[in-house]
């Protein structure tokens, strides 16, 4: 005998996370699978929200990969869609100080300078950025969100009515 079926709600997956290799390769894949992600829930590339994520992204990336590397670990990358907006989330497994300084005080690159200028990038691009400890521990995650307009807060169904 069989139990009466119910029926079954779809679930809509709002969070995308990979790990991947500290290497710049890695880095570069990153950028590439935030943006299918994004175009994926409705956030179409070329659009201002999927330029300004992609931007951040390939920044943490990069920064996770240079500076945050520890040989044999890998970084991660997070994408979560939150009410009206878009959260990013790397982390790597480097360990203590420096971390990165919080919003509003990224230090200004010499404009000779051929690095320095990712966290000014980050400030530009995200709308709320900050730096937290990894979890679980060894390491910092670097956070920032990007909001979305209006119009794109109902994309494919997936985000809160805006």
């Amino acid at each position: 005998m069989t139990a009466p079926s119910t029926p079954r709600t779809s679930v809509t997956v709002r969070t995308f996370a990979q790990r991947l290799s500290a290497t710049p390769r890695g880095a570069r894949l990153a950028r590439h699978l935030a943006l299918n992600q994004l175009d994926a829930w409705g956030i179409p590339y070329g659009s201002a929200p999927a330029e300004a994520v992609a931007a951040i992204v390939a920044e943490l990336a990069a920064n996770a990969v240079t500076h945050g590397r520890v040989p044999g670990r890998d970084f991660e990358l997070r994408l979560s869609l939150v009410t009206g907006s878009v959260r990013i989330e790397v982390s790597d497994t480097r360990v203590g100080p420096p971390l990165p300084p919080g919003p509003g005080h990224v230090p200004q690159p010499d404009g000779l300078a051929e690095s320095g200028r990712g966290l000014v990038l980050v400030e530009a691009y995200a709308d709320r950025w900050e730096v937290v400890d990894r979890v679980p521990p060894p390491g910092k995650t670097v956070r920032a969100e990007v909001d979305l307009p209006p119009g794109r807060r109902r994309a494919r169904g997936l985000l809160a009515p805006g």
